[in-house]
């Protein structure tokens, strides 16, 4: 099967634009509420929970908040090709509303003990890993799939705005109200991006996408075991879904320790100070957010495989140039560089791989890849720190952008990504 027959698959009736899409736009803005909320959400969970026991009952909730959510993971995908997308989305931010304003009300009433913080991150993390795959399954049911690439510029453009919105919002609602206050902040956010969720409208009644959409009568009486098997079963069978999957992983153990734990830990060693570090996060988000804006502009990039193996090669090998780096201006345009070109593997990666995945199994594959982007993490930082603790950080980042760099070779030496095309 060529790449340009794999890349078949049709999940939506042609419509306008997806910037000028009202559908599209609901979902992205009912997207971006959701990030905004969860980032406020985090930062108010983690100073309550501070304030209940200190650094330690910290780490205590962040980990319950955390390791359900990439555990169940797999499970939302099959949930969400189950039941439909949509409905699951719909479901799923109820009860995080539900559970955030009820927790906001809980601690504006009484003063409960560490038992509320411990309940309300197990029921958000486990609602979460159903609400994830759901979401990111969305948009190949709504816009064209030659709007795809455009989608995914928008979508990361409103993860980069609720991310730097979000902990800020609930710094100034903490500063006025405290953990109650945050959370009612966070919670409304929730409702917002529920009552655009149900605006939401899945196009073609008649069409593939919209049966998508509905329960799957015959398969929802199989065992969710079966059904996640089955899930595995097709991106193994799918050479373009498999081999992007697996550049994914490659690139989030590789970069995912750099990019984050690592930037401090340069600056440090470096010499550089708590502001040299910032300036490098914040030109990768810079690159970052100005590789959204160019594939939300363009729609759509010729040739998007071979595009999209050149920018991880040249990703990884900023990388490794970034911790080999010395002066903290050049730093930080490499950094500002190496947001560009990782961001513009990402959009582009996710692009083909729902263009080429049929609507039955979008919700399976959307949380194999949110589980490489949030499980894999949690693995990548601790073994990266434990490298510059072994290695320092210069040889660390080569050593890890090598990893990256295998990602650039699993797409180098498959010709169904090399010839890979977006739909016009």
């Amino acid at each position: 099967m060529s790449a340009t027959d794999e890349s078949a698959p049709a999940t939506a009736v042609a419509g306008p634009p997806a910037h000028r899409d009202r559908n599209v736009l609901r979902w992205l803005v009912a997207y971006t509420a959701s990030v905004v909320g969860d980032s406020g959400f985090f930062l108010a969970l983690g100073w309550a929970a501070n304030q209940h026991g200190g650094p330690a009952r910290v780490g205590l909730i962040m980990a319950i908040a955390a390791i359900p959510r990439a555990v169940l993971m797999l499970g939302g995908g099959v949930v969400a090709d189950l039941f439909g997308p949509r409905r699951v989305v719909i479901g799923s931010d109820t009860v995080r509303c539900l559970v955030v304003l009820g927790a906001a009300a809980t601690l504006a009433l009484s003063s409960p003990g560490l038992w509320l913080l411990i309940a309300v991150a197990l029921v958000f993390s486990v609602v979460d890993a159903l609400f994830m795959p759901a979401v990111g399954a969305l948009p190949p049911l709504l816009a064209a799939p030659g709007e795809l690439v455009r989608v995914q510029g928008m979508r990361a453009l409103s993860i980069r705005l609720g991310q730097t919105a979000g902990p800020p919002l609930a710094g100034v609602a903490l500063a006025l109200g405290g953990p109650a206050a945050a959370f009612t902040v966070a919670g409304g956010l929730f409702a917002l991006s529920l009552v655009l969720l149900l605006a939401v409208r899945i196009p073609g009644a008649g069409s593939s996408a919209a049966a998508a959409d509905a329960p799957a009568a015959g398969r929802s009486r199989a065992a969710a075991w079966r059904e996640l098997i089955d899930g595995l079963r097709y991106i193994r069978r799918r050479p373009l879904i498999r081999r992007l999957v697996l550049a994914s992983a490659l690139i989030e153990l590789g970069a995912g320790g750099p990019l984050n734990v690592g930037m401090v830990v340069l600056a440090d060693a470096r010499g550089w100070g708590a502001s040299g570090a910032g300036w490098l996060a914040g030109a990768f988000s810079v690159g970052a957010g100005a590789s959204a804006l160019l594939l939300t502009v363009t729609g759509r990039l010729p040739r998007a495989g071979a595009v999209l193996i050149a920018a991880l090669a040249a990703g990884s090998a900023g990388l490794a140039g970034l911790g080999a780096t010395t002066v903290l201006p050049i730093a930080v345009a490499v950094a500002a560089c190496a947001g560009l070109l990782f961001g513009l593997n990402g959009g582009l990666s996710h692009a083909l791989v729902q263009t080429a995945t049929e609507p039955a199994y979008q919700g399976r594959v959307a949380s194999v890849l949110s589980l490489t982007a949030f499980g894999l993490g949690p693995i990548a930082f601790p073994l990266f720190g434990a490298t510059v603790a072994a290695t320092g950080p210069g040889p660390a980042y080569a050593i890890f952008a090598g990893i990256s760099a295998l990602g650039a070779a699993v797409g180098l030496t498959s010709s169904t990504i090399r010839r890979a095309e977006l739909p016009r």
